[in-house]
């Protein structure tokens, strides 16, 4: 029960998120909103940059068989984090030689800051089994930094006052923490240990450095985007990509969060190669059939949602890349946590990092390519973005197959039977929105719910098992 909270945590903060970004769509300017979706992407960026490596660490190590281990590790990971945060506000400061201003790069810099403080926070709550403080805090931080973010365009619809609000809503939370976790774990009076944080950072950076060229891509397509396009221009495709990626991310996270951990007892168990194949195919086939539905899902309400909650600027934009969105946020969620698992089961870091690089260089590469080829508008550039992606999945599906699996075959199946009729239906709902709407729906939705059916009927067995 307590993880199903925990999981219930994540889909109200993407629902949140999702809900926040159509209202600061409607308030902003579009150059205010494309300088907006800009800023909480390098502010990402940096949170991953700088702390992504100690998060990693703490996966691995924290909380540790006992106490003395639990408080060794705690004072650790805490040093290790003053040290990041130190890093982001020194290269907030840099940032100044290329033209920013003063107020945004200090905002910009607190805001990495504490994004990738309090994700660390969280992440220590959950691998110390904390799922109640760890739901609450979940819960409570998406909802307080919406909040900042729309008193902040509520008081001034402009970028500087909407990131502002952001950061308020950051201090706020950053004090309910503390109040929450004051008792939360063990404190270690002994000296920091330079052989476990030496151990954290050899361990940590290379996993860091996969996530983080994994993040920069987006980031970079959008840097393509308004310098080819201008901010006006690239607004529409832009809140594209902000919207878009999240169900996906959110969906194929959240089942890896439960299933993973049989897959990686499965493998240290050794021996037993069948219940690992086995297992492994049941997970490919799991992540997959979802992540191909929520296509399908998407695909199948486009244009009526479009309609309803996307400000009128922006629809044209939005509509022309968005097709292309779903097929390059399908890839790049599978490339970036389904594909790399034997390579995460069998430790070969430097392959999940090639992975994510490759990944990274073809969805930019591809699109600033289809620039000069072809006439360069937002529907191109997100099209060669999305071929991009498609060929580095290709990559990833060969380092898959190092470790053998039995798939699952018939969810899969079946789930891209409804990406597929959703597909012709979104084509088709240019001449008859309405009649081809319901049609995709409708026919969609049955095909999604039997392969849901079959997923369900395939888990009982392997339990039963």
């Amino acid at each position: 029960m307590a993880k199903i909270i925990a999981l219930g945590a994540y889909f109200y903060q993407a629902l949140i998120a999702f809900g926040l970004l159509i209202v600061v769509a409607h308030w902003l300017a579009p150059v205010d909103y494309a300088a907006y979706s800009l800023f909480i992407s390098l502010s990402q960026f940096g949170a991953i940059a700088a702390f992504e490596w100690v998060r990693f660490s703490c996966m691995r190590f924290y909380p540790g068989q006992t106490a003395e281990i639990e408080a060794a590790e705690r004072r650790t990971i805490v040093a290790e984090a003053a040290a990041c945060a130190l890093f982001c506000l020194v290269a907030a400061a840099a940032s100044l030689a290329f033209g920013v201003s003063p107020l945004v790069a200090l905002v910009g810099g607190l805001v990495a800051v504490a994004q990738g403080g309090s994700d660390l926070h969280l992440t220590m709550l959950r691998f110390r089994q904390d799922f109640r403080a760890f739901s609450v805090l979940q819960g409570s931080r998406a909802t307080i930094l919406a909040a900042g973010t729309l008193i902040g365009a509520l008081v001034s619809p402009t970028f500087l006052s909407t990131v502002t609000g952001l950061l308020g809503g950051y201090a706020l939370y950053a004090l309910l923490a503390t109040l929450l976790s004051r008792r939360s774990g063990p404190r270690s009076s002994a000296s920091l240990d330079m052989a476990r944080v030496r151990k954290h950072l050899v361990y940590g950076s290379v996993s860091a450095g996969a996530a983080s060229a994994s993040m920069f891509a987006p980031l970079a397509l959008k840097a393509i985007f308004t310098s080819v396009l201008g901010p006006g221009g690239a607004a529409g495709a832009l809140l594209a990509l902000d919207l878009l990626q999240r169900p996906f991310v959110l969906i194929v996270s959240a089942l890896q969060a439960i299933q993973y951990p049989e897959i990686v007892a499965a493998h240290d168990k050794g021996g037993d190669t069948l219940a690992l194949r086995r297992e492994l195919g049941q997970y490919y086939a799991l992540l997959t059939s979802f992540a191909l539905m929520m296509a399908a899902g998407i695909f199948a309400v486009l244009v009526p949602a479009t309609w309803l909650v996307i400000s009128p600027d922006l629809q044209a934009g939005f509509l022309a890349t968005a097709p292309f969105v779903i097929i390059l946020s399908l890839a790049r969620v599978l490339t970036q946590i389904m594909l790399p698992t034997p390579l995460h089961l069998k430790q070969r870091l430097t392959a999940i990092f090639a992975l994510a690089a490759i990944d990274c260089a073809l969805l930019n590469l591809f699109a600033l390519a289809s620039a000069f080829l072809l006439a360069p508008s937002a529907a191109t550039l997100m099209a060669g973005g999305a071929l991009g992606a498609i060929f580095a999945s290709l990559i990833g599906l060969r380092l898959m197959a190092t470790l053998p699996f039995d798939f699952t075959w018939s969810p899969v199946l079946l789930a891209a039977a409804g990406l597929g009729v959703t597909i012709v239906a979104f084509v088709l709902s240019y001449r008859s929105a309405t009649v081809a709407t319901a049609a995709g729906i409708v026919i969609g939705g049955v095909c999604c719910l039997l392969a849901l059916n079959r997923l369900r009927l395939g888990m009982r067995a392997s339990t039963a098992a």
